[in-house]
């Protein structure tokens, strides 16, 4: 049985922690959880204590950010496979992990991904959106394509051989890995067609049309990093696409 690490970033998160833990405590494939806490100020880190079983494991102290807080905890874990779930996220069921599990039972997949929703944050039975990601080719990156990264699963040795996430990118670090893992060294995927995490709505990069086309510029430079060429409308696909999605 492969074994999982689940990461989870937070900092002052006291009002949405319940929720993540229980996502992950209900699973019928019981993960290692890693909790990074960023020195939080409120009663987050006294709801992580009262966390503690089998498999728990946390951190608090400052750091230089969220993507920062995940490095820490890659880098701590001892799992086969792993997962990334913030403090505002939590698993759609009780039986995502098993799926995921199934899918690697395959050698030769790398990573998965599956679909998203994103939820009122205070009513979270309410849909505000829901982001389908479809089988993945790569020439969709080109069409502004990207999974929803807190569907992806990657085994351990992919993050210990392409590297972890790239802290120049800010709020585009994600991207950049997706981008650096699956079109740049061309790892293998497979996209599970059901909704795998729930999505707190209001993230920092899709705030705003403000905050998206700062954003574009971080995804610009992700592509540049690569050593990536995209075609000239592939970067604005992507943030009328972002925009797209919160509009009610």
């Amino acid at each position: 049985m492969y074994k999982f690490s689940i990461i989870t970033a937070v900092r002052n998160g006291e009002k949405t922690l319940h929720d993540c833990f229980r996502s992950i405590l209900s699973q019928n494939y019981l993960p290692e959880h890693i909790i990074i806490d960023g020195a939080s100020t409120d009663n987050t880190l006294q709801i992580i204590k009262k966390h503690q079983l089998k498999g728990f494991r946390y951190i608090s102290e400052p750091d230089k950010g969220i993507y920062d807080a995940m490095n820490k905890g890659i880098k701590l874990a001892d799992g086969d496979i792993i997962g990334i779930l913030n403090a505002d996220d939590f698993y759609a069921n009780q039986d995502v992990l098993s799926k995921i599990a199934r899918v690697f039972k395959n050698p030769d997949i790398d990573s998965c991904y599956g679909d998203l929703i994103y939820v009122d944050p205070d009513n979270t039975d309410r849909v505000i959106r829901c982001w389908r990601s479809g089988t993945f080719m790569p020439k969709r990156f080109y069409y502004g394509w990207m999974p929803p990264h807190p569907t992806f699963f990657v085994r351990r040795k992919i993050y210990e051989k392409y590297g972890l996430f790239n802290l120049s990118l800010g709020s585009a670090a994600d991207y950049e890995l997706m981008l650096r893992f699956l079109l740049k060294h061309k790892i293998t995927t497979a996209y599970i067609p059901e909704v795998l995490v729930k999505m707190r709505i209001g993230g920092v990069s899709n705030a705003s049309l403000k905050n998206r086309i700062k954003a574009n510029q971080m995804d610009r430079m992700a592509w540049k990093v690569n050593g990536l060429k995209p075609w000239p409308w592939t970067l604005w696909a992507k943030p009328l696409r972002k925009i797209s999605q919160f509009m009610t």
